[in-house]
């Protein structure tokens, strides 16, 4: 006998968080509960203000339509869902069918979000490779410039996953590589997408030998993942980019290419960050995924994620706004 619940959740975020042009104080998103018998499977749909173009009411009643739909006849087709919606119930079915592996990668490469020197004790308390995101392209880009070449001196092992949201012209980008040291620049794992268009981005990557990666370019219409001079890897973010098959299709053409692929978080709660975490052990093993955003929260749902402090807010104290 299927059965259904959506639940509607609300977090409070870090007051100094920013996503492009707003500040985001509440963390808001869908919960689904699928039941069929004794299994029982959960997935978190939430559209990331300011990159998701659903918003969280069309998702929300988009998602209460296709659930309406699975409970009366089990069909289970994703194709004109919004990605939120698609990822968050492909998730739920894969999860209630015993298909999500248990084991999850809970290593994280560490994000700047404050002080860089916070930054640098965190890295020299890791073991293992040395990875960081550090989001560039909101100040100026010789500051930019200035502090990927300060980590690279201060940590000669790191590689650094820089992200700029196309947020340069190649003026400002040239700016950026100016002041990292030609010595250095392999100290930079990737900078995802550091211009408006992914043509001025190819022409940077082989003008300075500054590799790039692809974000929002995975999301475009048409987009090919092939190899290309300077293109190291992908970035696939699965509540932006669709169903959990979609997701495992990216990964594949990225591998089948030579590319890195990298399952990284939409500021997902930490439910939905516990799933991507098991998700991406099993379909990029050998990969740190980009996961450390829990420290943008204040509080965590239902699940707690490794080793974090944050009071749990279980689901049962959020509101169900439809169950069958």
């Amino acid at each position: 006998m299927r059965s259904v619940k959506l639940y509607r959740y609300q977090l409070p975020m870090d007051t100094g968080v920013i996503l492009r042009t707003q500040r985001l104080v509440t963390r808001e998103g869908w919960v689904v509960e699928l039941r069929d018998g004794d299994a029982i499977g959960r997935g978190e749909i939430a559209p990331l203000p300011e990159f998701s173009h659903e918003t969280l009411e069309q998702a929300g009643e988009q998602a209460q339509a296709w659930l309406a739909n699975w409970q009366a006849t089990g069909e289970q087709d994703f194709g004109e869902l919004y990605p939120s919606v698609a990822f968050g119930l492909s998730m739920a079915l894969m999860e209630l069918a015993g298909e999500l592996p248990v084991e999850g990668n809970y290593q994280v490469a560490p994000l700047c979000s404050g002080d860089p020197d916070d930054l640098v004790v965190r890295l020299n308390a890791m073991s293992g490779d040395k990875i960081a995101k550090i989001k560039v392209g909101m100040y100026e880009a010789v500051r930019d410039g200035i502090v990927a070449n300060m980590f690279i001196e201060a940590i000669p092992e790191v590689k650094l996953r820089l992200d700029a949201n196309r947020q340069w012209t190649p003026t400002k980008a040239h700016q950026f590589a100016k002041y990292v040291k030609p010595e250095h620049r392999s100290g930079i794992a990737f900078l995802e997408e550091p211009c408006t268009t992914p043509e001025e981005s190819l022409a940077f990557a082989q003008e300075t030998g500054i590799n790039i990666a692809w974000d929002e370019t995975v999301r475009d219409e048409g987009f090919e993942v092939k190899a290309e001079p300077g293109v190291a890897a992908i970035v696939i973010k699965p509540t932006l980019v669709g169903s959990v098959a979609r997701c495992i299709e990216l990964v594949e053409q990225a591998h089948a290419q030579g590319l890195t692929a990298i399952i990284s978080s939409s500021m997902e709660s930490s439910l939905g960050l516990n799933q991507l975490a098991r998700f991406a052990k099993w379909q990029t093993a050998d990969v740190i995924p980009g996961l450390d955003t829990m420290q943008l929260f204040k509080a965590q749902l239902e699940q707690a994620w490794p080793e974090c402090e944050l009071p749990v807010m279980p689901l049962s104290e959020q509101e169900v706004v439809w169950q069958q």
